[in-house]
């Protein structure tokens, strides 16, 4: 049954215990974070569980939002067996701890999700109105959301419709403190590049990469970040550890760095959550939708560096990449605010 009359919406207080189904992605689970903080704030007696991709759950574990975080193995449901698999793996996650009654709360908003949310077996599921393939016909009830808001507030909508009130400053990101990684020396003051993206346009060419450091000597540099692209810079000022950190120690060097320039990705987001020195590289995405959220941190989109909120719907519309000028000019102006 599905209804979109928040009016209709039950309270909170009835529940013993919250499941968060948001599997994926990096970027996303990063997003979905303030909603999860907002319904902890308001409602610290609720034990609440989050249900992430296996290889997502690190970024979770040790954050203190979440009671338990649940793995959810999407990868093994791939291929010809996979959605064997995928009903096998449905006995056990209906036989899993809960405390009763249990609300779920889908922020994924797709059939999986959906699919994944009824099978748990609580009788109150809610999903957000720009759910897509059909895995709204599994909520009970549905929360109106803006399609083109930044995912932030759009996950927001679901505490606020639930009764939480949230205000801007108490938008916060609650990651996990991190690891520092086994055999790290590199010097204090250092600044974090990560310039890979999976998504297809994102990345930094390997001349744009080039001319970027270069920009930011003599200052130390730490590369970041997963590529099979093996000419990468070096320099004396270069310290390389692509390839090298899990998601928790990511998380610690984030924190750690003076400064850290990203490409549009799920490092991206991490960066931004936890320091506010922070600068989004954005080529063809809009970063109004999917920048990174805090007031504070900036974005290069378009060829200027600004304020998520500053840049115009045209602006946010063009396709531009970043040329090794454009490298060089985002060095120089990360310089210019660690030298000012």
């Amino acid at each position: 049954m599905m209804s979109a009359d928040t009016r209709q919406l039950p309270s909170l207080r009835d529940f013993r215990s919250a499941l968060i189904v948001k599997p994926s992605s990096l970027g996303d689970i990063v997003h979905t974070l303030p909603a999860v903080k907002a319904l902890r704030d308001a409602h610290p007696w609720l034990k609440i569980r989050w249900l992430a991709n296996t290889e997502w759950t690190p970024i979770l574990k040790g954050s203190p939002l979440i009671d338990e975080v649940i793995p959810f193995p999407r990868k093994t449901f791939r291929g010809p067996v996979g959605l064997l698999r995928f009903w096998n793996w449905r006995r056990t996650w209906m036989t899993l701890p809960r405390e009763e009654p249990e609300i779920v709360l889908d922020f994924q908003g797709l059939l999986r999700s959906g699919v994944v949310s009824s099978w748990r077996g609580s009788k109150m599921v809610i999903g957000l109105s720009d759910a897509r393939e059909g895995s709204r016909f599994f909520y009970n009830h549905t929360v109106p959301v803006d399609a083109g808001a930044h995912a932030v507030d759009r996950y927001l909508k679901l505490p606020r419709a639930l009764g939480i009130r949230v205000e801007p400053e108490d938008i916060a990101f609650d990651l996990a403190p991190g690891t520092e990684p086994a055999g790290w020396s590199e010097p204090k003051g250092f600044i974090a590049v990560h310039p890979w993206s999976r998504g297809e346009g994102k990345s930094l060419s390997n001349s744009a990469l080039h001319a970027l450091c270069d920009a930011l000597a003599p200052h130390p540099v730490v590369l970041v970040g997963m590529t099979s692209d093996p000419s990468r810079p070096t320099g004396s000022h270069i310290h390389d550890w692509s390839q090298r950190t899990t998601l928790p120690e990511l998380i610690w060097i984030m924190r750690q760095t003076r400064f850290c320039i990203s490409v549009d990705s799920g490092p991206m987001h991490i960066a931004a959550a936890v320091n506010p020195q922070t600068l989004g590289i954005h080529t063809w995405s809009d970063p109004r939708k999917v920048g990174p959220y805090p007031a504070g941190v900036h974005v290069w989109k378009a060829g200027r560096i600004a304020k998520r909120s500053e840049f115009s719907a045209e602006e946010c519309q063009r396709d531009a990449g970043v040329s090794d000028e454009d490298a060089r000019g985002i060095g120089e102006w990360v310089v210019r605010r660690l030298t000012s």
